[in-house]
């Protein structure tokens, strides 16, 4: 009887061993996969942040990155040489910028300083594309209010904070 009981003892133990064994690699599977949740979580808030800030914060351009950025050729008929065009999202508006444009002389006294990057360049602006110096005479804007762009800027807001909320849980 007593080998018996040895021996149920020395089974329950070895039992009790593999069980702490799985117990761990389960633990150490679950952390891992909250782990991943978290890293796909960080992704995910940051793309919503991104979203949310172009709507909030339109990009700085040059404007030989507006002239580069090929909006102009989207008209039919095509715009006049002189024009420039951009088009951008400012919180719950649709943007567009029309700036006229006239060459310098190469032989003219006005002392040309490029202008660097911003929303909204002003008149006397000037920049090289190719082999031309061309400043900015006229801007002209016109903008449009698109009601769902508001709803969009409050949905990405609102996926932020519970992005946030699952994550403090989960973390």
């Amino acid at each position: 009887m007593a080998t018996v009981m040895a021996a149920t003892a020395a089974e329950r133990a070895v039992l009790e061993e593999e069980f702490r064994w799985l117990l761990h690699d389960e633990v150490h599977a679950v952390l891992k996969q909250l782990q991943d949740i978290l890293k796909l979580m960080d992704a995910v808030m940051l793309q919503l942040t991104r979203a949310r800030n172009r709507l909030t914060t339109p990009a700085t351009l040059t404007l030989p990155e507006i002239a580069a950025s090929g909006l102009t050729r989207m008209f039919a008929p095509a715009l006049p040489s002189d024009l420039l065009v951009n088009v951008y999202i400012n919180l719950n508006k649709l943007c567009l910028t029309v700036y006229q444009l006239h060459a310098l002389q190469p032989n003219s006294t006005k002392n040309f300083r490029p202008a660097g990057g911003a929303v909204l360049h002003s008149p006397g602006a000037m920049f090289e594309w190719g082999s031309q110096r061309l400043e900015v005479s006229h801007v002209h804007k016109v903008e449009c209010v698109i009601p769902w762009l508001n709803d969009a800027l409050v949905y990405f807001t609102v996926s932020l904070q519970l992005c946030q909320q699952l994550k403090d849980k989960v973390g």
